[in-house]
């Protein structure tokens, strides 16, 4: 892959099309290249066309994405709104001091798993601020985390609807 990128480079293209770019490399193979592809991009000005299904490769490359479903366009614009679109959720992982009943933490939000004391809960972006301080308030949390969902459920759940 390494040898065909630099072919394709040879000439400075102002487009290049590239189908997963780092497909069999190791880890470090795989940042440098997504390092000198961002580079080459702000350097020469260059369109990156990247089809990829490795989310790796699309949240660190691109700032714009098109999602093709059966041969349809059903998304177009910046990776951050497609999350802001598709997950109107946050996930709320807790370290709890003990273990809590399912039912007891329904009451924070939806219950994505349960293991031990370790818990994680999906909570509407408009309800996380007020959600986090009941949680740290009424439960005995050791280590709280809140993050965007995976982009891959995000971009299942768009192909699961078919349509944006």
């Amino acid at each position: 892959m390494k040898a065909e990128m630099l072919a394709a480079l040879l000439h400075r293209p102002q487009v290049l099309f590239l189908d997963e770019p780092t497909l069999g490399l190791d880890v470090n193979a795989q940042m440098a290249v997504r390092r000198f592809l961002k580079v080459y991009n702000q350097r020469y000005q260059a369109t990156i066309v990247l089809t990829s299904h490795y989310m790796a490769d699309i949240t660190a490359l691109c700032d714009r994405v098109l999602l093709i479903y059966q041969g349809q366009l059903i998304y177009d614009g910046s990776l951050t709104s497609l999350v802001e679109q598709f997950a109107p959720y946050r996930e709320v992982t807790a370290e709890l001091a003990q273990e809590i009943s399912t039912e007891s933490l329904e009451a924070y939000g939806e219950v994505q798993s349960i293991d031990g004391c370790k818990v994680v809960l999906l909570v509407r972006r408009e309800e996380l601020t007020n959600t986090v301080s009941q949680v740290l308030a009424q439960l005995p949390v050791h280590d709280l985390t809140v993050t965007d969902p995976p982009i891959e459920d995000v971009i299942g759940r768009v192909f699961d609807a078919g349509e944006v």
